[in-house]
């Protein structure tokens, strides 16, 4: 059974690959494929969580490349799995005429197949590589529709804050190296010494961070939701964002292993989930409100992963990525049907669409954490491995819980609403609208919810029993019983409250309100603080390459010439005269031997000339001078190593 953990990763990344090289012509077929190969990627990832299948094979020198599906990787491989499935299925109606679907199918199954390896990965080299073809992939789905240049410029934004943050995981695999530990495991992180384990806890917590969208990341997810619906309710719910919150749950050992990475990580998780879900409650853009109540919830995530509560950050996890993803999809319906993201242009959409509105309901009160829906159970599993390490870390992810609620029902208030007199005059401020829901929204999306509410069965005590012996945390804190009365006292509180005043201003300055909506200036502290300085730094080496470092070069060059035309006259005077008589003795030889060079030598030379010019044309091709071919073709070079290791291992 070794062998199926390689097909859980060869099969979507293989079928992928293919479908986005070749999947131009024939959309029918192509699409067909492509959920055919997301359906069997999830029998295949039910299989290998029953079986529990393991890996390996050499990668380079003392280094394997292992891959094993254990307890948490079970419960992750079925996750992205059936998210994937659904997202596929959803997608297939919201392709618009000359749309390159192979294209797009392909690299949500590549995405997926790099995901699979990423939670599946037992060692740092692949989990790098994974990591790799997940960034990559994912700045090419964000930017799917290039021609429109602010989605290809959010791509960029997107791909250059996630790629930065990256960076700790080479930090992380160089200390390990300088450590000693040759192999690169993950369970051998851990054991480093000092000052080396600081280093490798420092990168991997930077660079799960970054890939959650926590603080001060969080801005990318802001720019991200230019990219078509699907994508976002894959990457931006289940998935990509999901996968610091994993990596950070799995290497948990890591973090206990130094003094500061716990607090550290549980302290950014909760002000995340506080400070972000109060962006949520500014937004007026359905899909920017999704976006930040996504950072707010993998915050709590993180905060389970540093207050050592692995099997409560699997729940909330799990439930998440059900509730969000079926929220993108309905957010997705409604733009494709009425051209809109507009939390006031969507007045009444549930009440015009009742399919999509009831399964938007669910995800929406479930999104609130009201009970006995499956993220109330989840957060407050969470809660518990918070209060264990401090009240004021309870009270704090409290106030989130609460303000989780508030973001909710906004949302769900205001596309419960009753039709305006012209609902047409709210329209199309995105696209052009089809006004009606394609067939293949319905089944992806009332699966989504159905699991969402129903998944809070998890934190039951039986259940939650199971969960925690299967992650291997089976000391973990349950939550008491006035915990559970309390949190849920909070959430319909906020709830009940949200709804009350919906209708009417915040009672906050106009100054908070706008630095809410901005995402709190992130992107600008950013560009102020990282970037301009920069860029400054480079045009001032660039100054100084030009003046001191090429001004040497041509002071050498003006010498050069100088001691050029000093041999030239003695060449001419004195080394022409010794040549001219040799020359006129040999000069019979060589019009014999122009005669056999004529004959013979000259095709030869001519055939290695023209070879030699054939080989500089290829060899200039991929030297384009443009940075991001550059990392594509690496990214290539990543998933073609992949697929060897995995076909030939």
């Amino acid at each position: 059974m070794n062998g199926l953990v390689w097909l859980l990763a060869a099969l979507p990344l293989g079928g992928g690959t293919l479908l986005a090289l070749t999947g131009h012509r024939g959309p029918r077929t192509v699409t067909l494929l492509g959920v055919a190969v997301a359906a069997a990627t999830l029998g295949v990832a039910v299989t290998a969580a029953v079986t529990r299948p393991t890996a390996s094979a050499p990668l380079f020198a003392g280094m394997r490349a292992g891959l094993a599906v254990d307890g948490l990787s079970a419960v992750m491989v079925v996750t992205v799995a059936a998210v994937t499935t659904a997202v596929l299925v959803f997608a297939t109606g919201e392709f618009t005429a000359g749309e390159n679907r192979g294209r797009f199918l392909g690299l949500m199954l590549v995405f997926a197949g790099a995901m699979l390896v990423t939670v599946t990965a037992t060692t740092l080299p692949l989990l790098l590589m994974a990591w790799e073809v997940m960034g990559a992939t994912s700045w090419a789905l964000i930017g799917y529709r290039w021609q429109q240049p602010e989605r290809a410029h959010a791509a960029d934004v997107a791909f250059l804050t996630t790629r930065a943050a990256d960076l700790g995981l080479y930090l992380a695999a160089g200390a390990a190296l300088a450590a000693g530990l040759g192999s690169l495991s993950l369970d051998a992180l851990a054991h480093a010494d000092s000052p080396w384990l600081h280093l490798i806890t420092a990168g991997v917590v930077a660079a799960a961070l970054g890939k959650s969208a926590q603080l001060p990341f969080s801005f990318w997810l802001s720019r991200a939701m230019q990219g078509p619906s699907s994508v976002s309710a894959l990457l931006h719910s289940a998935t990509m964002v999901a996968a610091g919150a994993y990596l950070l749950l799995r290497l948990h050992p890591l973090l206990a292993a130094t003094d500061w990475a716990g607090p550290l990580v549980s302290w950014v998780g909760v002000l995340t989930a506080l400070a972000l879900g109060v962006v949520a409650v500014a937004q007026t853009d359905l899909k920017q409100l999704l976006a930040a109540s996504t950072c707010a919830q993998v915050g709590f995530m993180v905060l389970a992963a540093g207050s050592g509560g692995v099997a409560s950050g699997t729940t909330q996890l799990v439930a998440h990525a059900a509730t969000k993803s079926g929220l993108f999809l309905a957010a997705g319906a409604w733009l494709t049907a009425l051209g809109t993201r507009r939390l006031t242009a969507l007045r009444g959409a549930a009440r015009s669409t009742r399919l999509v509105g009831a399964a938007f309901a669910v995800g929406a009160l479930t999104l609130a954490g009201l009970p006995p829906l499956s993220l109330w159970a989840a957060k407050d599993e969470v809660l518990a491995a918070a209060r264990a390490e401090g009240t004021v870390l309870y009270a704090v992810g409290l106030a989130a819980a609460a303000v989780a609620a508030v973001y909710s029902v906004k949302a769900l208030w205001y596309v419960t609403r009753p039709l305006p007199e012209d609902p047409e005059a709210g329209y199309d401020t995105e696209r052009r609208g089809t006004r009606h829901i394609a067939a293949t929204v319905p089944p992806p999306l009332l699966a989504l919810v159905l699991a969402a509410a129903g998944l809070g069965v998890l934190a039951l005590p039986g259940p939650a029993s199971w969960l925690k012996h299967l992650v291997g945390a089976a000391g973990e804190p349950s939550p008491r019983l006035w915990e559970l009365a309390l949190s849920a006292t909070v959430a319909l509180a906020a709830a009940g409250l949200a709804w009350w005043w919906a209708s009417r201003p915040a009672p906050v300055p106009g100054v908070a309100v706008r630095a809410a909506e901005g995402w709190l200036y992130l992107e600008r502290v950013v560009r102020a603080v990282v970037v301009r300085p920069v860029f400054g730094l480079a045009r001032a080496l660039a100054a100084f390459d030009d003046r001191v470092v090429d001004g040497a070069v041509r002071q050498t060059a003006r010498g050069g010439r100088a001691l050029a035309r000093l041999a030239h006259r003695l060449d001419d005077t004195v080394v022409d005269g010794a040549v001219r008589g040799a020359a006129d003795g040999g000069l019979a030889a060589g019009r014999l031997a122009g005669r056999l060079d004529d004959d013979g030598i000259d095709s030869a030379v001519r055939a290695v000339a023209a070879g030699a010019r054939n080989l500089g044309r290829w060899a200039r091709r991929p030297q384009t001078g443009l940075l991001h071919q550059y990392y594509a073709q690496a990214a290539v070079a990543f998933a073609v190593l992949v697929l060897i290791i995995l076909l030939v291992r």
